[in-house]
């Protein structure tokens, strides 16, 4: 969680605006004097749009390894 979330060391050592990661390029919404929070929340919802079609795709497994984790036998 810690390296999805880091938002200084790849700003720090990425050079090239096409090689951000997605915290970086939501930051691109923010103006110096104003922040288009309509176009940032369209941002953060496509961002994170496939990670919850996963989860609801596959929730059946997440929750069928979460259950036999608890059996002891």
């Amino acid at each position: 969680m810690g390296s999805w979330n880091d938002f200084l060391g790849p700003l720090v050592y990425l050079n090239s605006e096409s090689k951000y990661t997605l915290a970086l390029g939501l930051q691109q919404f923010k103006g110096m004097y104003a922040t288009e929070w309509h176009l940032m929340i369209a941002a953060a919802t496509v961002v994170l749009a496939p990670a919850i079609i996963v989860f609801f795709t596959r929730q059946r497994y997440f929750v069928e390894g979460i259950t036999l984790t608890g059996i002891k036998g």
